[in-house]
């Protein structure tokens, strides 16, 4: 009897240890289990984030460019010396607006009575800054000034660098001399003869003035008072520009002509797109643009050309 109790006693135990071996192996199974799934999703949470930084280092994502005029001013640069686009005043005579950089002294001219129609129509503030010429585009990439309005034509080279609203005058290419000189008379640009000059950066001197075969062409005038002053002092025998330039300075100087040669078969030969004025804007700036190019879209040739007149009946004798 002893030894079948003690029989029965080793097999309850023999059961026993087995139990508890088949529970520590589901035990350690299901802790092999919830590891992986931990490894699982700590790939799955390293794969999100390293697509979610892809994403924000994608070097394709297009950054936004700001409008400029979200405090309700347009800040615009010109050389404020530049009749009939622009020039410096003493006051605030014929509309006349003050030069944010200069205290003290006022600009006008074609280019502040379109900025400030521009304004007009948002009910915007205008802010004028006087800067040198070849100052302009770079003021307008750092964020100093939000559009250059300043005469500058519509090349392909400066469309390279930033974007251009307009046209917002459609000019034409000219030369002018001395009422007494013998060019006076000259019918084409093949009669044109002796030193000449132009204002830097402009189509006028890299373009217009090699096409002239007569022509000893001399440095580039830094600012367009300094090419006309050429002209009149006798530095040299004629200068090319455009034709509100001309006008302007024709008015300043009753002893000037203008060459017009155009209609001659004679003359200038350039891309009509090239010699338009446009407006800089900042390079991908298309709701500053488009806004500019709304409000010049109802003007006309007509219109242009009557603000420009009425730019050069006031301009000051200077």
């Amino acid at each position: 009897m002893k030894k079948i109790l003690a029989m029965l006693l080793a097999l309850t135990m023999v059961l026993s240890l087995a139990a508890c071996a088949s529970d520590s192996g589901t035990a350690d199974t299901q802790t092999s289990d919830t590891t992986a799934e931990t490894d699982t999703t700590t790939d799955t949470d390293s794969t999100v984030d390293a697509e979610a930084d892809a994403e924000t280092d994608d070097p394709a994502e297009e950054e936004t460019i700001s409008s400029g005029v979200e405090d309700g001013v347009l800040t615009v640069g010109m050389e404020c010396q530049y009749a009939p686009y622009n020039w410096t005043q003493l006051d605030d005579s014929n509309g006349a607006v003050p030069i944010a950089n200069n205290p003290g002294s006022y600009a006008n001219g074609y280019d502040v009575m379109m900025a400030k129609r521009i304004c007009e129509a948002y009910g915007w503030e205008l802010e004028v800054m006087a800067l040198g010429w070849d100052g302009l585009n770079p003021a307008l990439s750092a964020g100093t000034i939000d559009a250059v309005i300043a005469g500058q034509s519509m090349t392909e080279t400066r469309l390279q660098e930033v974007d251009m609203a307009g046209p917002y005058f459609y000019a034409s290419i000219v030369c002018v001399t001395k009422a007494d000189s013998p060019l006076a008379s000259a019918k084409g640009i093949s009669e044109l003869t002796g030193t000449c000059t132009a204002q830097t950066g402009t189509i006028w001197y890299d373009s217009c003035l090699p096409q002239i075969p007569g022509a000893e062409i001399m440095p580039e005038a830094e600012t367009a008072p300094a090419m006309i002053m050429a002209v009149e002092s006798g530095t040299v025998d004629f200068i090319c520009t455009d034709m509100p330039t001309a006008l302007g300075a024709c008015a300043t100087y009753d002893d000037l002509v203008v060459l017009d040669f155009s209609g001659s078969g004679d003359d200038f030969e350039v891309d009509e797109g090239e010699i338009n004025i446009g407006i800089s804007v900042l390079k991908g700036n298309t709701e500053l643009k488009d806004a500019i190019d709304a409000v010049l879209a109802d003007l006309t040739a007509d219109d242009f050309n009557a603000l420009m007149d009425e730019a050069i009946s006031v301009q000051p004798e200077v």
